[in-house]
């Protein structure tokens, strides 16, 4: 769906991200990365219509005179639509050579994020006013080893239900009463049929593949 956004909005996000100033080798820098502001320039110019079209007038047929516009322009990815669960896959891979070589490094992520700086301003499920999309972790995945062999293990929050969650993953209602704090419980670190209770620095420490919060209400 391609739709016209103000200029001086269509980059804008919920919360102001140049606050953020956020530390290397932690989750909230890849976030902010991977929704930084591009610049497409020289071979990476957008191709326009209209700009084609105010060049060689409107009547022309771009694919069959083969005639094309490219234009410099700024690209960016940001969160239109806050997801009630919010999953994170971290790349654990990288190329060297012909070959992928598996990423060991340790990623910090916090018991509960907010991704206001990475929204929207028109985010769609969040209430006018609001400046935090807040998330609780519940569940982590773990892969040791290499790329050719291994082992994968979870860390799972138990809690108590959460029905106002339910009531936004069915009917899309708005969060009335932001909740700032992680939801309670009890971290279990399951391998395979061995299950251990954990405190939640264990969880914390390990080395994540896959991150899952639930948006807090």
């Amino acid at each position: 769906e391609v739709s016209t956004e103000d200029p001086e909005t269509a980059f804008c996000t919920l919360a102001n991200r140049e606050d953020l100033n956020p530390e290397e080798g932690s989750i909230h820098h890849c976030l902010y990365q991977f929704t930084r502001n591009e610049k497409l320039t020289e071979s990476n110019k957008l191709l326009c219509d209209v700009c084609t079209q105010r060049h060689y007038g409107p009547k022309i047929n771009i694919k069959s005179e083969n005639k094309y516009v490219y234009t410099n322009a700024r690209k960016q990815m940001l969160i239109s639509l806050a997801p009630p669960v919010l999953t994170l896959h971290l790349k654990r891979f990288q190329q060297a050579g012909f070959n992928l070589r598996k990423v060991n490094r340790h990623i910090k992520f916090p018991e509960v994020i907010d991704l206001a700086p990475f929204c929207t301003a028109k985010c769609k499920n969040v209430a006018e006013g609001d400046t935090k999309v807040l998330y609780s972790l519940y569940g982590v995945v773990e892969h040791s080893g290499t790329m050719r062999s291994g082992h994968y293990t979870a860390y799972a929050k138990m809690r108590s239900i959460n029905n106002r969650l339910s009531d936004l993953v069915l009917r899309g209602q708005f969060p009335q009463a932001l909740e700032t704090e992680p939801v309670k419980g009890q971290w279990f670190h399951i391998s395979d049929t061995y299950v251990q209770a954990v405190p939640a620095s264990k969880v914390l420490s390990s080395q994540a593949y896959l991150l899952f919060y639930e948006r807090l209400l």
